[in-house]
C-alpha cells in the first residue's frame, strides 16, 4: 500500500451523547505496585503509587485523552480497567456494571465489549502467524466461529474496513511497514465488535506521516461504528485532533480535565501550561512572542511521592501551602476543572463537588 504524506482531520461527526449513562466510569481509582519484601513473614515493604485517586468518565461515542510523561500512570489506568494490573481503591463502572474486581470468567465476558490497540506494532503481532489467522484469533477465542476457515468473511471485512487489501491476509507481520501492522493491530481490535477501544499510545511508534494516517483512521472507524475511545499519549498536538476532552496526568493523579478546545485556549493548572509552551507553531513570529515555561528536575519517585500537591517540586509558581496541603479540584469552565492552590483564590472558581 502506497503511503501518503497526510494532515490530520480535525475531530468531527455526531460526538458523545451528553444525556447518556457513561460508557465507562473511573471513580478514585488507586493502583499500587508492591515492591520488595521484609525480612520476616513474607511481608511487603513499600509499594509503587502509580495511581492515585483517579475520576473521570467517558461518554457514548467520545474520545477522552489522557495525556502526560513516562511514568505519570496513563498506561497504569487503561491496564487497570481491562484487569490487567490490580485496582487497590476506588472502583471502575464499565456500562453502569462494576468491574473491578471480576472473576475470570466474568471479566472475559467483559473483555468482549472492551479491547486494546497496543502501541508497538511490531512487538504485538505474532511473527509466526499469518495475518488471517491474527485477526481470526479473538473470534476463535471467544466462540464467535468454530474453526479458522469459518472467519473468512469477518476477516475480510475487517481488513477493508482498515485499508488493507484482501491479499493481506495470507502474508506475515514481517511483509508489512509499521502503520500498515498497526492497522492490522486495529482490525484484530474490532474483530469483536467492541463499545470501547482503549489505544495505548497507539502512534508513538510509528513515523510522522503515518501518524496522522492511522489517527485518522480511528476517528473514521468511530463514526462509521460509534466506537468510545480511550486515547492514551504524550504528544499533546495528537490528542488535540482526536480528543473530545482531555485529561492531564501528573505524578499518579488526574491534574486537569477540560473540553478539548478549553486545555488549548484556557489552561488552567501550571503543568499543562508547561506542556503547551513546548508545542512548537509553525508561524516563526508568534514562536518567538511565546514564553516557554521550562520545568526543572524530574518527574518524583512514585514510591515517595511528596507531600501536598505533587507538582510542587517543579511548579514554576509554587507556594508555601503547597508542599503541606493537596489542592482539591476547582471548578474554570462548565466542564472544566484544576487542581491548584492558585485558582481557589478567585471568586469566580468553585470547588468541584464530589
Amino acid at each position: 500500500m502506497r503511503i501518503d504524506r497526510v494532515q490530520l482531520k480535525e475531530q468531527v461527526g455526531v460526538g458523545p451523547s451528553a444525556g447518556d449513562t457513561p460508557i465507562l466510569s473511573v471513580e478514585g481509582l488507586v493502583v499500587d505496585y508492591p515492591v520488595g519484601r521484609s525480612r520476616f513473614w513474607g511481608k511487603q515493604r513499600s509499594f509503587v503509587h502509580a495511581v492515585s485517586d483517579v475520576s473521570f468518565e467517558i461518554r457514548r461515542g467520545e474520545t477522552f485523552g489522557l495525556v502526560g510523561e513516562t511514568g505519570s500512570g496513563k498506561s497504569t489506568i487503561g491496564r487497570a480497567i481491562l484487569g490487567k494490573a490490580p485496582v487497590t481503591g476506588g472502583r471502575i463502572l464499565f456500562n453502569g456494571r462494576d468491574i473491578t474486581h471480576l472473576g475470570n470468567r466474568a471479566r472475559r465476558l467483559t473483555r468482549r465489549a472492551m479491547q486494546l490497540v497496543f502501541q508497538d506494532p511490531y512487538a504485538s503481532l505474532n511473527p509466526r502467524m499469518r495475518v488471517y489467522d491474527i485477526v481470526a484469533e479473538p473470534l476463535l477465542v471467544h466462540g464467535v466461529v468454530r474453526r479458522p476457515r469459518d472467519a473468512a468473511d469477518q476477516v475480510a471485512e475487517l481488513l477493508e474496513m482498515v485499508g488493507l487489501p484482501a491479499e493481506a491476509a495470507s502474508r506475515y507481520p514481517h511483509a508489512f511497514s509499521g502503520g500498515q501492522r498497526q492497522r492490522i493491530g486495529i482490525a484484530r481490535a474490532l474483530a469483536l465488535r467492541p463499545e470501547l477501544v482503549i489505544a495505548d499510545e497507539p502512534v508513538s511508534a510509528l513515523d510522522v506521516s503515518i501518524q496522522a494516517q492511522v489517527v485518522n483512521l480511528l476517528q473514521e472507524l468511530q463514526e462509521r461504528l460509534g466506537l468510545s475511545y480511550l486515547f492514551i499519549a504524550h504528544d499533546l498536538s495528537v490528542v488535540r485532533h482526536i480528543s473530545h476532552r482531555v485529561g492531564i496526568m501528573y505524578a499518579g493523579k488526574l491534574v486537569e480535565v477540560a473540553d478539548r478546545d478549553a486545555v488549548y485556549a484556557r489552561p488552567a493548572h501550571p503543568y499543562t501550561q508547561a506542556l503547551l509552551s513546548a508545542i512548537p507553531v509553525p508561524d516563526p513570529p508568534v514562536q518567538r512572542q511565546r514564553r516557554r515555561v521550562v520545568l526543572q528536575g524530574e518527574l518524583p519517585d512514585p514510591s515517595d511521592p511528596p507531600s501536598g500537591c505533587r507538582f510542587h517540586t517543579r511548579c514554576p509558581v509554587v507556594e508555601t501551602r503547597c508542599h503541606e496541603v493537596q489542592p482539591g479540584a476547582v471548578s474554570v469552565g462548565v466542564t472544566h476543572w484544576a487542581a491548584c492552590h492558585r485558582l481557589e483564590e478567585s471568586n469566580i472558581h468553585q470547588p468541584v463537588q464530589a
